[in-house]
């Protein structure tokens, strides 16, 4: 009996989770693709290579946000695979 009344309570928490998560927005878009980080960069040399590269001061919510925030600081937003020692290597713009 016992068992039976936590089968049924288990069941219903778990569709009333379940029903939940479709409710949840998504708070940032993509701005990169794979495993390519943002960041913003001072130079890009021929998109090989960009020199003094940093993540954004604050967090982007979309690639349009991404530019605005990179160009309100001086800088361009790229998307560089290996972004090491303030430099991003094989970099692309935002998606």
């Amino acid at each position: 009996m016992h068992f039976s009344t936590i089968a049924v309570v288990l069941a219903g928490a778990t569709a009333a989770v379940a029903t939940a998560i479709p409710a949840l927005k998504e708070r940032q878009s993509t701005l990169c693709t794979g495993s390519y980080s943002p960041v913003c960069c001072a130079t890009d040399v021929l998109g090989l290579a960009d020199l003094d590269c940093a993540p954004p001061p604050s967090t982007p919510t979309d690639p349009a946000d991404f530019v605005t925030i990179c160009s309100a600081i001086g800088q361009q937003a790229q998307c560089c695979l290996l972004p090491i020692l303030e430099q991003g290597l094989i970099c692309t713009p935002p998606i």
